[in-house]
């Protein structure tokens, strides 16, 4: 008879640690969007905060998402999807990471802190979200159409006994 395997297994940690920072990174760009026409620096900051949690957050996806790779990658129907969600993923950090130090010289260098880098900004950040969003569909491709990282159970489920 087949045991289950045990729930904390390395390709599990992946989608523990990928939701947060695609919430954290799609409220940045609203609330960077609102703070252009807000006159209260509320949303500037909260932008900021959930500008910073979500990049710390998308690399430690990233992260998971490597170690996941080398167990996920054998099992796959389809491996060239894992391999674009893979490399979309990086491009998307980075453009998440590059619109955090465009973010920080607004903060902290006067030249920047005008309405146009504001709404270049925002503009990145809009990028950033479309990508974020195909990754997660590919995500959720790879795992509800080719199982990535699921177990699968027999078919008769005797193990569940």
């Amino acid at each position: 008879m087949t045991e289950i395997p045990e729930f904390w297994r390395t390709e599990v940690f992946h989608p523990l640690s990928v939701h947060f920072p695609i919430v954290l990174l799609l409220m940045a760009t609203l609330f960077k969007l609102i703070g252009l026409w807000s006159s209260k620096p509320t949303w500037e900051h909260g932008g900021r905060v959930l500008l910073i949690l979500g990049v710390l957050g998308i690399w430690l996806a990233i992260y998971t998402g490597d170690l996941a790779d080398g167990i996920v990658s054998r099992q796959l129907c389809d491996p060239t999807m894992l391999k674009d969600h893979e490399n979309l993923a990086y491009t998307t950090a980075w453009i998440f990471t590059a619109a955090l130090v465009l973010e920080m010289f607004t903060n902290y260098i006067e030249l920047f802190k005008t309405k146009m880098v504001s709404i270049i900004l925002v503009i990145i950040l809009f990028t950033g979200s479309g990508f974020l969003s195909y990754v997660g569909h590919l995500g959720a491709q790879l795992v509800y159409q080719q199982a990535a990282g699921v177990y699968v159970p027999s078919e008769d489920c005797g193990e569940f006994n």
